[in-house]
């Protein structure tokens, strides 16, 4: 059996969903997401005139030596355009062995854990009081646990994915140009508001929701660790980078102060990036995701790493992944040892599930995972037409004073 050609697909319904499509001699196809959130064309144009060339003529079954022949053969290794683009070879190829065994790729992992996979919504206001309708919302529509932002009085912009005014939508990627938007930051007049607004959203919404917080990289080390300290009688299902990835020593003196969960990693593109973390046992959920982890044969690796220290699974799940990479997301969680929770924000729209027609589906707050063969996801080349690559960014963030902070 050999792979004899590959397409990339760059488009989408408002993203640039960047989709491979590897075909086989017996017919046999796999699709992989490489979407990397407005740096789209990087791993596009990486897979098309490095990876693809080298691809044809290769047998699609084994999918542990062609990855170790894509990571092991690069000189320069790891990197999120590099990871994104190996990424979505392994979804392709897990995806074509699926369908050669008849099993779903969870069934070649092993075989579920569960039946349901629980998920958290982003709920999110211009103020406290709009975040609170968004709360009611998602937990009224049957979701168990959901993530809170709200802007911050006294901001001179609005805080990280809130937004401006109440009852309007946001959205983090701005489409009306490459140059971004400038959001203005404080530390101290969000450390000084927030946890009295999580402690009202648990006295409003009870004991038994989840309520999860992103910090978004904004806090020193000394500064999250009194944060983290502050807001552990709000019961937060987790705190979301805290501080800024690079650091990983940060960690350990958030770790001295708190009891609170911590989540990080959706940044990460390698074990390498949290084996430390995960093996000191300084966080509680790993947030990597398979596109930029290398693929399911990478993010596997991770899961089992995490699974020996108590670390459990809470895989990043925000528009910039395709429903190819969720549902690459729903196989692990299914099979996962050690699965938390997983963001959920893309599968289920009209636009979607007509270019990627599928059988996954979310009810009651958990995601049931298509029993398909491979990974359950088709992809409509002719609906796929109408969407052409269009240039976007993410904001940067500066403190008052202008100096640059983290986004």
């Amino acid at each position: 059996m050999k792979i004899t050609d590959a397409k990339v697909f760059v488009g989408g319904p408002a993203k640039n969903y960047v989709t491979l499509k590897i075909m086989t001699d017996q017919g046999v196809y796999g699709l992989g997401d490489a979407t990397l959130n407005n740096r789209e064309t990087l791993p596009a144009k990486y897979l098309q005139d490095y990876l693809i060339p080298n691809l044809i003529g290769m047998d699609p079954r084994r999918s542990e030596d062609i990855w170790q022949f894509f990571y092991r053969g690069a000189y320069f290794r790891r990197g999120p355009i590099a990871m994104a683009a190996y990424g979505a070879i392994d979804m392709a190829l897990w995806d074509i062995k699926g369908k050669l065994a008849n099993l779903p790729v969870y069934d070649l992992l092993g075989g579920k854990s569960r039946e349901g996979a629980l998920v958290y919504a982003h709920a999110t206001g211009a103020d406290l009081e709009d975040l609170m309708d968004s709360i009611a919302h998602y937990t009224e529509a049957g979701y168990r646990a959901v993530r809170v932002q709200c802007g911050i009085p006294g901001m001179p912009t609005a805080s990280y994915a809130v937004p401006e005014e109440k009852g309007a939508k946001h959205f983090i990627t701005d489409y009306s140009g490459i140059r971004p938007k400038v959001e203005s930051w404080d530390s101290e007049t969000y450390m000084r508001f927030m946890p009295e607004a999580l402690m009202r959203i648990r006295d409003r919404f009870g004991p038994d929701l989840k309520i999860l917080h992103d910090v978004h990289h904004r806090l020193t080390p000394r500064e999250a660790a009194a944060f983290a300290k502050e807001v552990e009688p709000a019961r937060l299902f987790w705190l979301e980078d805290p501080t800024p990835a690079e650091d990983q020593d940060a960690l350990r003196l958030l770790r001295q102060h708190s009891t609170v969960p911590v989540a990080i990693g959706e940044v990460f593109n390698s074990i390498y990036d949290c084996n430390k973390l995960i093996e000191n046992e300084l966080i509680d959920f790993i947030r990597i995701a398979a596109t930029y982890a290398g693929g399911i044969t990478h993010a596997r690796r991770i899961v089992d790493l995490a699974a020996l220290h108590h670390v459990r699974t809470g895989f990043h799940g925000a528009p910039s992944h395709s429903p190819i990479c969720m549902a690459a997301h729903a196989h692990l969680n299914a099979w996962a040892p050690n699965f938390g929770i997983q963001e959920y924000l893309v599968l289920g729209t009209p636009e979607c599930d007509a270019l990627f027609p599928s059988d996954h589906r979310m009810e009651n707050g958990m995601v049931h995972v298509s029993d398909a063969p491979g990974l359950g996801v088709a992809f409509d080349e002719e609906e796929a037409t109408r969407y052409e690559y269009t240039p976007g960014s993410h904001p940067v963030v500066r403190l008052e004073d202008g100096t640059m902070w983290n986004y």
